[in-house]
């Protein structure tokens, strides 16, 4: 697997090894001991799948409070996302700054999104399933979100009219979200 550090100090981008012939493909999506190899020592705890039937479905941007924050770890197996990350660690150098990637069924990319950073993805294509991996469980009293169009963060999206939760509309601007991440540089 190649591993690429994405600007954003702790994301990176996951690319397993595929093996493909005229009947399809195998891919070790997930194996502890290679990922510990690669600097990922995370050990994952569940496993969430989601189903988007429209494009332009946009989920996000969210995160968990400390102490159950999460680390996440985030593959597509249908169709294709943007999916964008955001660093909102108190001290960062890069605190509010954003990064895109493209997830897909065809290419097989992973994302590894560190704790201190809120996570959004956007869909590309009708019937997209994205799967991730968290190493701490889901926690509603943790639960928290940053407005995906926070003109402060200025992420470029893939869409004009974007299809959210209901929960999705509410998250407050960055410069009023609760964080308790500090950046330990």
């Amino acid at each position: 697997m190649i591993v690429t550090e994405g600007k954003l100090p702790g994301v990176k981008l996951i690319e397993p090894k595929v093996f493909q012939d005229h009947r399809g493909f195998f891919v070790e999506s997930y194996n502890q001991e290679r990922y510990v190899q690669n600097g990922i020592p995370m050990v994952f705890v569940q496993d969430n799948h989601s189903l988007s039937v429209e494009t332009g479905v946009l989920r996000g941007l969210h995160y968990q409070l400390e102490p159950k924050a999460q680390t996440k770890l985030v593959r597509v197996t249908a169709g294709s996302i943007y999916d964008v990350v955001v660093d909102i660690r108190k001290g960062s150098p890069t605190f509010g700054h954003w990064e895109g990637f493209t997830l897909s069924a065809d290419n097989k990319h992973q994302l590894l999104v560190p704790k201190g950073f809120a996570h959004g993805f956007c869909t590309l294509e009708p019937n997209t399933e994205v799967q991730y991996k968290v190493d701490n469980l889901y926690s509603a009293e943790h639960d928290r979100g940053i407005a995906w169009d926070d003109p402060a963060i200025g992420i470029t999206w893939p869409v004009e009219h974007a299809i959210l939760s209901e929960k999705d509309t509410r998250h407050p601007k960055l410069a009023n979200a609760e964080i308790n991440f500090i950046f330990e540089g």
